[in-house]
């Protein structure tokens, strides 16, 4: 119905427009023509007479014409200037979009738009560039100024100009109305502005949205009764240049993304023309009405960012993700590993997790250390791809991303499938992270016989965030939401033995990256800290306890735990409520005593680390020694201490930690025999039994530099 409505106004539209152009040739002789408002005249322009003048096609009267002579409009009684003329006369000529807006309706828009478009906009340009060539050479500029409706006095039969008004006013209504109302309807349908526009999407049994209609109609009758069409011209043309410039942006973000699927069959399309067509758009937008554009880029800006933080239920695909690849690809490339230096070090952790709903927690606390570097959260799921009709892997994957999203860090999940655990860990460390964003450093949970528990649901019930307030503990809604990541039973089987553990720190370590072992970090209470008004410590201990008597601060491992304590310490949380403190153990509190503390002092203040040294007296019966370089290596290993030793070295930890948030210790180099693995463990359990959260660390690399 609404086609062929177009179609019969489109007839009546032409043969009133020929019948002006078939006027003015007909007409040769000039013609004398009451100005209709005599009694404004002199109060718009003394220059004109009270009668103004049809001379029929004549030379002198187009070069008349020709020149602008600005003079005012005769109901606002404005100054007329380019702007202004531009933005009343760009208002004819905005229905470029209509069949963009109306593409719903079309067989095949691919086609019909763009040749649709081109033919429209060709012979709406031909049509007004000779009616103005026309009446610009037949008309004298008085009657263009004070007569409106001047067509009428020198047309054949004078009511074709009336009829022609009311037909090309109809259809720009109708055809503005119908794209308004579809755009309204699609914006419904998306549910952008939650319930609010959801009587939109109603349509009749043929598919019109007539609420969108009468929604749109009631819009326009407002706008009209701002009474004068010129001061309702400039308005719509700021809006419709927005919208121009906004769909060349969208274009110009398709083409630098380089999506392959952007395939543009109107050949002549660049990125220039986008480029110029915003441009443009936009200068003219302000030209126009500097007021008028700055409050609609306000209430633009203000919608971007409402829509942005509102998760948007449709699936049509992000622009901004596509242009993050292109541009995340182009600096990855050239991030050159090979160009790494000391002085730009940060950590790059790959967080090894088997059960993410117990380890919540840890994952929080390795965010806090990454210090603007790479974090992995990587998994191995036993299993072999042979025995599965489909890759397990990928099923599980949405839900760790769903994780990742509700505990807010800023971390990637690595997922793979491997026979054991240390094969699946050899992957991850190969191949996961890409060019020079690949981890140094490998992160494991403990190794012993800790109660599970969901701290998924326990950081729930603390933020009140994800759990209805009617006296339920939110567990269930955690199993339905991540159902694919249950918690570890008790009675449940452990997929590696003790050795297989301790493989793994030796494996992670022949693979040249730095290790640490973190236990007890489901007593870390993070918000606890925070709100406390007591002073809590970050506790290192630079020295491998079990062989003390080779301690050097200058040990590559006792270097990168004070830089994992420093990060921490400079988190913005961490940093006001904790204090970093380094633990100086000596069994010599003369002035042997006094010198490494100096020493140890001068070496802190060198590599600019604010932290404060605690002297504990920790005598195992052997004397310490500074190490050359060429004995540093013997500080790394690994030896055997009768256990009483290690519950007496535990128990002056658990002494000094009574304020420690976190606490950072030496771990040195695993055994690569089995029975000298089984006792590795044993004594790292029994030194790390009841302390505060603690990470076991190992670093291979110089970390710290003094230059920056």
């Amino acid at each position: 119905m609404f086609a062929k409505t177009l179609i019969v106004i489109f007839m009546i539209t032409v043969i009133c427009t020929l019948s002006v152009y078939i006027s003015i040739f007909a007409k040769s002789d000039q013609k004398l023509i009451q100005n209709p408002r005599i009694d404004m005249l002199d109060k718009r322009n003394e220059s004109c007479a009270n009668h103004t003048f049809y001379t029929g096609l004549s030379g002198t009267t187009f070069k008349d014409n020709l020149y602008e002579k600005y003079g005012k409009d005769y109901i606002t009684h404005d100054k007329m200037d380019f702007a202004t003329v531009f933005s009343i006369l760009f208002s004819s000529v905005t229905g470029i979009l209509n069949g963009a807006n109306m593409s719903g309706e079309l067989k095949d828009p691919s086609k019909a738009i763009p040749k649709g478009t081109l033919s429209a906009l060709c012979f709406t340009f031909a049509t007004y560039f000779i009616l103005m060539i026309l009446v610009g050479a037949s008309c004298d500029r008085c009657l263009l100024l004070n007569d409106y409706l001047f067509l009428q006095s020198i047309n054949l039969w004078s009511p074709f100009i009336l009829i022609g008004i009311f037909a090309a006013t109809l259809s720009a209504a109708l055809g503005n109305l119908i794209g308004a109302s579809r755009i309204l309807q699609a914006l419904a349908n998306d549910e952008l502005f939650w319930f609010v526009l959801r009587p939109a999407t109603k349509v009749t049994r043929g598919g019109n949205p007539y609420i969108a209609v009468l929604i749109s109609w009631f819009l326009v009758q407002i706008v009209l009764l701002v009474g004068s069409l010129n001061a309702i011209a400039p308005a719509a043309s700021v809006f419709f240049l927005l919208s121009y410039a906004s769909v060349n942006l969208a274009c110009l973000a398709l083409e630098l993304a380089s999506a392959p699927n952007f395939r543009p069959t109107f050949n002549i399309f660049t990125w220039h023309t986008c480029v110029l067509g915003m441009i443009g758009s936009v200068v003219m937008c302000f030209l126009v009405s500097p007021m008028y554009s700055s409050i609609a880029v306000i209430v633009m800006l203000l919608l971007v960012i409402l829509l942005h933080f509102k998760s948007v239920p449709s699936e049509w695909g992000s622009i901004s993700q596509a242009l993050i690849f292109h541009q995340v690809r182009k600096y990855l490339l050239m991030l050159d590993p090979r160009k790494a230096h000391i002085k730009y070090w940060r950590p790059q952790i790959l967080l090894m997790v088997a059960h993410p709903r117990q380890a919540c927690e840890l994952i929080h606390f390795i965010n806090d250390i990454k210090k603007g570097g790479l974090f992995i959260i990587g998994h191995v799921k036993i299993g072999s791809l042979d025995k599965f009709d489909y890759d397990p892997v990928q099923m599980e994957y949405p839900q760790w991303m769903s994780l990742i999203d509700k505990l807010k860090v800023k971390a990637f999940a690595e997922l793979t499938l491997g026979n054991t655990v240390s094969e699946g860990l050899a992957h991850l460390i190969r191949l996961s992270g890409l060019g020079g964003m690949k981890p140094n450093t490998v992160c494991l949970g403990f190794y012993d016989d800790s109660k599970p528990v969901d701290s998924l649901v326990k950081c729930m019930r603390r933020k009140r965030r994800f759990f209805s307030s009617e006296g339920i503990d939110g567990s269930n809604d955690v199993d339905i939401m991540f159902e694919k990541l249950p918690i570890r039973s008790e009675r449940s089987h452990k997929h590696q033995s003790p050795s297989d553990y301790v493989k793994m720190i030796y494996d992670s370590l022949k693979l040249q990256k730095n290790v640490c072992i973190c236990r007890h970090f489901n007593q870390l209470d993070k918000s606890m800290i925070l709100k406390s008004t007591t002073e809590y410590y970050i506790d290192v201990w630079p020295l491998n306890l079990f062989r003390p008597y080779t301690a050097s601060i200058f040990d590559d491992t006792c270097l990168f735990m004070l830089q994992l304590a420093c990060i921490l310490d400079m988190v913005p949380g961490w940093k006001s409520k904790t204090y970093l403190r380094v633990m100086l153990c000596t069994n010599n509190e003369g002035v042997a005593g006094k010198n490494v503390e100096t020493k140890l002092d001068k070496v802190l203040k060198t590599f600019r680390i604010p932290a404060k040294i605690q002297p504990i007296s920790l005598d195992l019966g052997e004397s310490y020694k500074d190490l050359s370089e060429d004995e540093d290596h013997q500080m790394t290993l690994y030896k055997s201490i009768p256990e009483h030793i290690v519950q007496k070295i535990n128990t002056r930890i658990k002494e000094c930690s009574k304020k420690t948030a976190v606490t950072f210790m030496y771990l040195p180099r695993p055994p690569h025999d089995t029975t000298g693995q089984l006792e590795y463990l044993l004594s790292l359990t029994a030194l790390t039994n009841d302390l505060p959260p603690t990470v076991l660390v190992h670093g291979l690399n110089p970390v710290i530099s003094t230059t920056l």
